[in-house]
């Protein structure tokens, strides 16, 4: 085995999308050197697949637990309180994925909730010591807001896809414990990404999938997996005008600290 391997920080390998070669998605994953996968949470209707997907590997795949904010609805006290029961009886390595989605019209409609079960969360991993995964869709400038009125020498965790501005990397980067997720969209054609972290060091990044979504070039259009990660990981050593081993052995560094594995 190479020395140095990578840490996928944000794969839904539970997704239905995968229940036909789960075992095999896996397995391509450790072909491709990527031996850590950290699975975040979506809701209460997820949590036991997200058991059974662990189940198939647990010396390689890490489950956090956390209410995503499209599912945030008028139940979602209800529903953290689910999650507050699975910290108690179950191994989590982090809060996630949490946040808030503005995307989508459906959401926008559920803003406040979202702000609020978001903050709880927050709190929630403060109280326990644990890493959180954040979403930030068409919401950065709210969420970040949130996580600076929460912050503290026990918050710590990533800013999940991130495609926003060189400032808006900055920020994250005075924050303290927090990192910058770099996914998919680093590969895109189009993309303003690389230029927008060029000055970020590395040792503010994390590389993750958001499998089975935002599939990296040239798999554009398929279903993402865990395997892609090194496609990430050569793009960015690009954009830093470093080696992939060098992006390899921080970025897993960053990650092991993170999440304590």
């Amino acid at each position: 085995m190479n020395e140095t391997y990578f840490v996928d920080t944000h794969a839904h390998l539970f997704w239905e999308s995968f229940d036909n070669d789960r075992q095999e998605v896996i397995h391509r994953a450790m072909e491709n050197n990527v031996r850590k996968i950290i699975l975040p949470n979506v809701d209460q209707q997820s949590i036991d697949l997200l058991k059974k997907t662990v189940a198939l590997a647990p010396d390689n795949l890490f489950p956090l637990i956390g209410l995503h904010p499209s599912s945030v609805k008028d139940d979602y006290q209800e529903i953290l309180k689910v999650i507050e029961q699975e910290l108690t009886e179950n191994k989590y390595y982090g809060i996630g994925e949490i946040g808030i989605d503005l995307y989508w019209p459906e959401n926008r409609k559920f803003r406040q909730q979202q702000e609020q079960a978001f903050r709880l969360q927050l709190q929630m991993a403060k109280e326990l010591n644990l890493p959180v995964v954040i979403h930030t869709r068409d919401s950065f400038d709210i969420t970040y807001q949130i996580v600076k009125e929460e912050n503290s020498d026990r918050l710590r965790g990533i800013f999940h896809c991130f495609t926003g501005t060189s400032e808006q990397a900055l920020a994250i980067a005075d924050l303290g414990d927090f990192y910058i997720g770099i996914g998919g969209v680093i590969t895109f054609k189009n993309s303003k990404l690389g230029e927008r972290i060029k000055d970020i060091p590395l040792d503010y990044m994390v590389l993750e999938t958001d499998s089975p979504f935002l599939t990296p070039h040239p798999h554009r259009g398929k279903r993402n997996e865990s395997a892609y990660i090194p496609l990430i990981a050569q793009k960015l050593a690009e954009v830093k005008n470093t080696s992939v081993e060098e992006v390899a052995t921080i970025t897993t560094r960053n990650a092991e600290k993170l999440f304590g594995i």
